[in-house]
């Protein structure tokens, strides 16, 4: 159970908080500190080895919203361990995000759990809320690509936001043709043998495992001289000495030997800042209830409203507590500068 159960006016149970990523899932409840869980956005079907990615706009709304479904489900019932009907829930959402992806997740709380409220909350604002300012640049480095945009006084400048194709997925690619070009395989048969010729590729879930337990992210100092290496011409400017190399076991029968070279150019930790955010905005439940989509009105409309398409405040009966938002939480939303 979260750690501040009851707090709010009323006694009302904290709300559920979930960012939803391409590939990772950070999910837990208002006022902590950190996500509960973080596990892979994805599924695994009856009778399919391969699993399934949550996260996809260029599939049918029928087999989206059974995806959701089953993802959603597991995110309660598995590891929450609460009743989706007794919380809200603040999502964490991209300013990219299509229409019909958030509208289809709308769907799946509201009429398959139930759930009493929804908020979309853009990550980039919530980013800066966790930081305790108003204004600032946020880069947001996701597993497809990089997306930058100012905030200033809590509002999204939505027509200065710039994003390019690359992030965690282009880093997963440059280690993967590392570890093959480099580094060797043994096996109970024999020893020192190229990596392609024993196991073909590598499945992106061992690569990513390979990330998290053996790269690192070198100090500043170091990766200062690593950097001056790299783009040094002449050859006079002196690489640091790379860790030591390390073993990685494939299967019960195969030991691959990474090299320490390739084990300093990646991130280890995760980024927790736009959930962090999300769970501070979540634990003020006056202003929650004021913002948040009441199951009443979506089952009226069968709609939520875009939040970052505003330019005037919305009708009082979307709201679930009846009251007029907040003037800050207007503007923060809404694409007036």
């Amino acid at each position: 159970m979260p750690l501040f159960e009851g707090l709010g006016s009323g006694g009302e149970k904290t709300a559920v908080v979930i960012d939803l990523g391409a590939a990772y899932t950070k999910c837990g409840f208002a006022g902590e500190t950190g996500p509960r869980f973080i596990i892979p956005s994805e599924i695994q079907k009856p009778g399919q080895q391969q699993s399934i990615k949550v996260v996809q706009y260029n599939i049918n709304t029928e087999e989206l919203y059974s995806n959701l479904k089953e993802f959603i489900h597991t995110l309660y019932f598995r590891h929450l361990l609460v009743n989706p009907r007794d919380r809200r829930v603040l999502i964490i959402e991209s300013i990219l995000c299509p229409s019909h992806f958030r509208e289809t997740l709308t769907k799946v709380f509201f009429k398959q759990f139930e759930v009493p409220s929804v908020l979309f909350a853009p990550s980039h604002l919530m980013s800066i809320m966790s930081l305790g300012i108003n204004s600032g640049l946020v880069m947001d480095c996701g597993y497809t690509e990089t997306l930058v945009l100012p905030v200033y006084e809590c509002i999204p400048i939505l027509s200065a936001w710039e994003a390019l194709p690359l992030g965690g997925k282009a880093i997963h690619k440059e280690l993967d043709g590392l570890l093959v070009e480099q580094c060797t395989v043994d096996s109970d048969s024999s020893t020192g043998q190229s990596l392609p010729t024993v196991i073909g590729s590598i499945p992106e879930e061992v690569v990513e495992d390979i990330k998290v337990r053996t790269c690192f992210v070198s100090d500043l100092k170091r990766g200062l001289k690593i950097q001056e290496a790299k783009f040094n011409l002449e050859g006079t400017a002196e690489r640091p000495t790379p860790p030591p190399d390390v073993d990685y076991p494939l299967d019960g029968e195969k030991i691959l030997h990474i090299k320490g070279t390739i084990r300093y150019p990646v991130y280890t930790k995760p980024n927790c800042t736009a959930w962090l955010g999300g769970a501070i905005f979540g634990a003020l439940q006056d202003i929650l209830g004021s913002r948040s989509v009441s199951r009443d009105y979506y089952n009226q409309t069968g709609r939520i409203p875009d939040w970052c398409c505003l330019s005037s405040p919305l009708p009082e009966s979307v709201y679930d507590a009846g009251k007029t938002p907040p003037p800050l939480m207007k503007r923060a939303f809404s694409t007036e500068k």
